[in-house]
């Protein structure tokens, strides 16, 4: 597993880049995952992510979390080294808020923020009741011992 990680707010989330790298690789093995993968994850402002959503999105609001997939299928993983994921944009200033509006920690909220956007680039989706169950199944488990932490 490789992980660039790029913090463009103050270096009190440096640490996130530990934290998203062991996650990652206790997601990997919780879905069964062995292959080699790279993934970016940038951690910016919601002036920021505001912007991307706008452009990318067409939503003219900030979010707390943005998946940018390389893959959309199977195809060809066979004969690559390592697999690009894609990128993972989590708005520090929206985690900061989500962690206070439902009682929990920021490493709590920054946590499933990565783990959600992660699912994401491994083609898990919520635009449906049953992808929804599924997806936040999968993030309550491997998130499990991160209630309040």
């Amino acid at each position: 597993m490789e992980m660039d990680f790029t913090n463009y707010q103050d270096s009190s989330f440096d640490k996130y880049q530990e934290i998203y790298y062991s996650l990652a690789l206790q997601t990997l093995a919780y879905l069964g995952k062995n292959e080699k993968y790279y993934l970016s994850v940038i951690l910016v402002d919601d002036e920021f992510i505001h912007r991307i959503n706008k452009e990318y999105r067409h939503l003219d609001q900030a979010t707390d979390v943005i998946s940018f997939a390389f893959l959309d299928d199977d195809e060809g993983l066979a004969n690559l080294d390592v697999i690009d994921l894609g990128e993972i944009i989590i708005s520090t200033d929206r985690a900061y808020k989500q962690a206070q509006n439902y009682g929990h920690s920021l490493k709590r909220e920054m946590s499933f923020l990565f783990v959600h956007g992660l699912l994401h680039l491994l083609g898990y989706d919520h635009q449906n009741l049953a992808e929804e169950k599924i997806m936040f199944s999968l993030q309550e488990a491997i998130l499990g011992g991160e209630k309040n932490g």
